[in-house]
Formats: C-alpha cells, sequence, structure tokens
C-alpha cells in the first residue's frame, strides 16, 4: 500500500468515526488536525492505516477539549 492510500484510508476512517458520533466540528480545521496527527505518525515510521487513524482521532478530540468551552462540548456531544 502506497502512502499515499494509506494516508486516504486512516484520513477516512477517522473522518468518518468523527462525524458519525457528531464530534466533528469546522471541516478545514477537522481536517488540519486530522491530517496532521497523521503526518507526525507517519514521521515516526507508522504505517498502519487503523493505528493512524485511531491516534489523530484521539488527538483530534484532546484538540476540541482544548479549543472548546464546556456549553460548545455539552451541545456537540449531546
Amino acid at each position: 500500500m502506497t502512502i499515499r492510500c494509506t494516508v486516504e484510508n486512516a484520513f477516512f476512517i477517522a473522518w468518518s468515526f468523527l462525524e458519525k458520533s457528531g464530534e466533528l466540528g469546522p471541516p478545514d480545521e477537522s481536517a488540519n488536525v486530522i491530517l496532521d496527527a497523521i503526518e507526525a505518525q507517519l514521521k515516526t515510521g507508522e504505517r498502519r492505516p487503523l493505528m493512524l487513524a485511531n491516534r489523530a482521532i484521539a488527538r483530534y478530540r484532546e484538540y476540541a477539549a482544548r479549543s472548546c468551552s464546556p456549553d460548545e462540548r455539552e451541545a456537540r456531544l449531546g
């Protein structure tokens, strides 16, 4: 599997999960956070799409927790 395919697969997994869970924020911002997380892992040698996606989801959740007020978080998560 090429790096491009790996990134695409990992991104799709992370994006789909966050979208279905209602956690996804503004598209441009969300995409940047997810892709930055995937890129950072690729630099360490990680190539497994599911691992890349899971860690990108975790990084996105950390980012969202830091950037949202408690009221916004409650509204987003229901």
